[in-house]
């Protein structure tokens, strides 16, 4: 058919719209060298007429033409209403698996409106005459053949973030003019949803915006002007002679409107033409909140979590068990209905098919009862998405209950069923604003009209206040609800206390006796939700924790979980945004035990550690007891909690002064510094000054130079301490490893490894060395207790027992769950002095092996043509090595061992290798080793049997 044929035939028909979509549509299929449903689709599985059921209440579909994954086709007769056409295609486009194109037509008109979820909607309309343009029909063939290149370039992002840049300067300069920050955030908040409004025509005629081109040449005229349509939106009434509906709920309660200048106004006008109809909620909040909130707006371009993070919890605790609920009640429909039909008397087929709409309505009002709490909600995304969530079950059980033939549902769900505690109250409110707005434009998604009379149903249920402490110190309360979702705030046990104060955090140990003081912060969070579902208050939780929670005391919350309930799905490590920082974190989503099979990083286990590890030889690691044997051997080094730190020149200055009133020399208080950097890279010249542990004022004193410089650069900031020992003690670390001390004392060297690195690394230090809190320290000198914590067998255990930290998500060592855990071979454990195991063979090959792995380490670190060796200044320390030139400075920067690592040459690999079999051989599995037996799960197992075979015998 050619165009001008097909033109002359429908500017013409008269037919009416059941005689006439059909042929409509076969003809379009001719024009555009499309084959016709009948003729691509026999049965009708891809592109078919009439797509839906025959429904008892009338009607043979849900859409005239659909064609999956393509478009959804509805028919209007001449001159109807297309938008009415269009409504009743959004109301069925769940159930037509959500098509990216809807399309409306009246024969004349067809109109194509986009429907992908996270871009802003665009609308093409074709007339028929436009048909004589080829570019037209390529847009409508592309209907059929690429709605792909149909999708709108702008996301919803891309807008939410233009609209939240434009109000966040607003924001700041009307706080630089001494207005209150919690006003102008309250008045933003209004501005905002008024654009909104007017832009989804609930308040009428553009009427907001033509208020602000109204106030261009006179800002004077905008405070009472906006006073007038506040009061109207508070109660309802007029502005003008447009009318106003009733909105309130709590975001327009007065009239309060601020005054603004010639450029606020701008700015303004230039926001107001945005289409705020499409901004997205899910991260809407989170935007204005950093642009609202003074302390947060440095965070404003950062980075924000995406909505498919969020249903990565919300899917597992809100979705999947109501649909599998429903899939059960629909069942129980379904064979209501099969015996309403084979009834033989009319009052049996009643009463069965009553029993079949008793069940649907017993599960909507389940529906309407579930209550969505998040006890840290921010700016409201898990809510939002929550509350969406229920609206799209409750809209998907209505229609797949007409198609059964039970008459249709309408929506009812709304944002009463989320619930959220929020302690900063720029967010709070912005929780709310979110939710509203995601109330209302899923309505308007869907077909529906928004509520009324308010417009916006009052949010108490979002509340401003503290979630784990009270007002009196005690724990705090949550509201009811069905389940928990959320992201609690992320503070570690040393952030605690330096940004929430001694006071809070001694309130927080005395409230919560059960949670160890020396846990995340979020973890208060998963005690108290795990204690709400052992109450029968709760049915199921999905938090997102750091990931530390799976280790050291933060795991010991998740001990009773595993052992009392389950967690049914986790994430172990996922990336993640906190106030606009990457982070690396668990997921994990728990309450009692479920019949289903538990998932980890989104596969099958069969059961869920509380490490987040699962394996199918059924070794729960977290079991590993701390063994006596271990005890006492490895320590963190010395937190400083000032500027102890000196330059080598400035510290080899101190040690060449006469020595002290005291008889003794300055080395005694000024050693070399290692950090974990150090020890996963290179050495640097660092140096502390360092009295030692338990050392009074008047002792320290005595080291004349060193004191006076504590006195100068230490004392005025230790002064300033939030702890009274610190401010007191000013001359002493705030730290003093005093086990570290001990273990190492009258040793000549010991063994150290960074706290936090990429690999599992160890290195010797000098009996003088300092070591900070990035380090740890082992009390041990020999060279086999080196090579057994070198070797593969203790790496594999620290990765597994330790946690990971940062964005780079690197393992994590402690002293208590990844050394004192480790089962050494029998008779070479750390309680044995080295000397009584000296003749041992077994000792003898670890050690050799362990020492050319060291040389050869340091032969690559610092090759002698590179560095020339300096005797140091403090007797029996080992020399210091310096540089022959510059370009072997440069050289040097590269040879760390963090670097060596990677690149793993053959002859490091053999090195270990070799240490391995040694090892492998002291546990007397030398066989296996050389075999290739000894997988990571059976070096696991087995060294898991034998830390519970020692622990029986403690």
């Amino acid at each position: 058919m050619q165009a001008a044929d097909f033109i002359k035939k429908w500017e013409a028909a008269e037919l009416k719209e059941r005689s006439a979509s059909q042929a409509h549509f076969l003809d379009l299929c001719a024009l555009l060298g499309i084959e016709d449903p009948v003729s691509a689709d026999p049965k009708g599985d891809w592109f078919t007429f009439e797509r839906g059921a025959s429904k008892t209440s009338g009607g043979e579909g849900w859409a005239d033409v659909w064609r999956k994954g393509c478009f959804a086709w509805e028919y209007k007769g001449k001159k109807k209403d297309l938008d009415k056409a269009f409504d009743q295609l959004l109301q069925y486009s769940i159930a037509l698996e959500n098509p990216p194109l809807l399309i409306v037509s009246d024969m004349t008109r067809i109109r194509i409106q986009t429907n992908w979820t996270n871009t802003v909607q665009q609308v093409h309309e074709i007339t028929t005459p436009d048909l004589l343009d080829a570019s037209k029909r390529d847009l409508l063939r592309a209907c059929f053949t690429d709605p792909e290149s149909l999708r709108p370039a702008k996301t919803r992002q891309a807008l939410t973030e233009e609209a939240a840049q434009k109000f966040a300067s607003l924001a700041q300069r009307l706080r630089e003019r001494g207005h209150d920050p919690e006003t102008v955030a309250h008045f933003v908040n209004r501005l905002v949803f008024c654009m909104f409004a007017e832009d989804v025509d609930l308040l009428p005629n553009k009427m907001f915006q033509k208020m602000l081109e109204l106030c261009q040449k006179d800002p004077t005229e905008f405070q009472p002007f906006a006073k007038d349509l506040f009061a109207a939106m508070q109660s309802g009434g007029r502005v003008g002679f447009e009318k106003v509906e009733w909105f309130n709920g709590g975001l327009f309660d007065d009239d309060t409107a601020l005054p603004l200048e010639k450029d606020d106004l701008a700015d303004l006008l230039a926001a107001a033409k945005l289409d705020w109809s499409e901004i997205d909620p899910s991260i809407l909040g989170t935007l204005f909140e950093r642009g609202l909130d003074p302390d947060k707006r440095s965070q404003l371009g950062a980075h924000y979590t995406d909505r498919d993070k969020i249903m990565q919890i919300v899917n597992p605790v809100v979705v999947e068990p109501l649909l599998a609920e429903w899939a059960e009640v629909k069942g129980q429909i379904e064979a209501a209905l099969s015996k309403a039909e084979s009834a033989k008397s009319r009052s049996a087929r009643t009463k069965a098919e009553k029993e079949a709409e008793r069940l649907h309505a017993a599960f909507l009002e389940r529906l309407r009862g579930f209550r969505v709490l998040d006890p840290a909600c921010g700016s409201g995304n898990f809510l939002y998405l929550s509350l969406l969530a229920l609206k799209d079950i409750e809209h998907r059980t209505n229609l797949e209950a007409e198609a059964l033939g039970l008459p249709r549902g309408f929506p009812t769900i709304g944002p009463e069923c989320v619930k959220g505690i929020e302690l900063n109250p720029y967010a709070a409110e912005l929780a709310r604003v979110s939710v509203w707005v995601g109330e209302i434009q899923w309505m308007r998604r869907n077909g529906f009209d928004a509520a009324r009379n308010p417009i916006l149903r009052p949010l108490g249920t979002i509340e401003n206040r503290d979630a784990v402490l009270a007002p009196d110190g005690s724990k705090a309360d949550w509201p009811d609800a069905d389940v928990v979702v959320g992201n609690p705030p992320f503070l570690g046990v040393y952030k605690r206390l330096s940004e929430l104060g001694e006071d809070y955090n001694a309130a927080l140990t005395k409230a919560w006796p059960e949670v160890s003081g020396a846990t995340d912060l979020v973890v208060y969070w998963v005690a108290k939700a795990w204690q709400m579902i052992e109450e029968g208050t709760l049915t199921a939780a999905g938090l997102v924790t750091t990931n530390s929670i799976r280790g050291g005391a933060n795991r010991e919350t998740l001990k009773p979980i595993v052992s009392n309930g389950e967690i049914f799905e986790a994430w172990s490590d996922e990336e993640w945004t906190v106030e606009g920082a990457a982070v690396r974190v668990s997921m994990i989503c728990f309450g009692n035990r479920i019949d289903r099979a538990p998932k980890l990083n989104g596969l099958p286990v069969k059961e869920i550690y509380s490490d987040l590890s699962a394996s199918d030889g059924g070794i729960d690691l977290t079991r590993a007891s701390r063994l006596n044997e271990n005890k006492r051997v490895a320590f963190l080094g010395t937190k400083k909690g000032g500027p102890f730190d000196l330059d080598g020149a400035t510290a080899r200055a101190f040690i060449a002064m006469p020595t002290n009133p005291n008889g003794k020399r300055n080395a005694e208080v000024i050693h070399r510094r290692f950090t974990g950097t150090d020890l996963a890279r290179r050495f640097e010249d660092r140096w502390v000054i360092d009295f030692g542990h338990g050392v009074s004022e008047g002792d320290a004193a005595l080291f004349e130079g060193p004191f006076q410089h504590v006195l100068e650069h230490v004392k005025p900031i230790r002064d300033k301490n939030r702890r009274e020992w610190r401010r007191i003690h000013y001359w002493l670390h705030s730290e003093t490893a005093p086990g570290l001390r001990a273990a190492v004392l009258g040793r000549p060297r010991f063994i150290a490894t960074p706290r936090v690195a990429k690999y599992r690394l160890y290195s010797w230090l000098h009996e003088g060395a300092s070591l900070d809190d990035g380090a740890i320290g082992i009390g041990r000198d020999d060279d086999t207790s080196f090579g057994i914590l070198h070797s593969k067998f203790h790496e594999l255990w620290a990765l597994r027992m330790g946690t990971f930290l940062g964005k780079g998500n690197d393992p994590r060592y402690t002293p208590s769950t990844t050394f004192e855990t480790f089962p050494f071979p029998e008779g070479l454990t750390p309680d044995i002095p080295a000397t009584d195991y000296a003749d041992d063979p077994r000792a003898q090959k670890i050690a050799e092996a362990a020492a050319e792995l060291n040389r050869l380490r340091e032969n690559w670190l610092n090759p002698p043509d590179l560095v020339d060796k300096v005797p140091e200044v403090v007797e029996g320390y080992p020399d210091r090595l310096i540089p022959k030139d510059d370009k072997a400075a440069k050289e040097l920067k590269k040879r760390t061992l963090t670097n060596l690592y990677n690149a793993r040459p053959a002859w490091l690999d053999h090195a270990h290798k070799k240490l391995g079999e040694a090892v492998a051989e002291a546990y007397g599995w030398g066989d296996d080793w050389r075999d290739g037996k000894l997988t990571d799960d059976e070096i696991l197992a087995r060294l898991f049997r034998l830390n519970q075979e020692r622990a029986a015998k403690q």
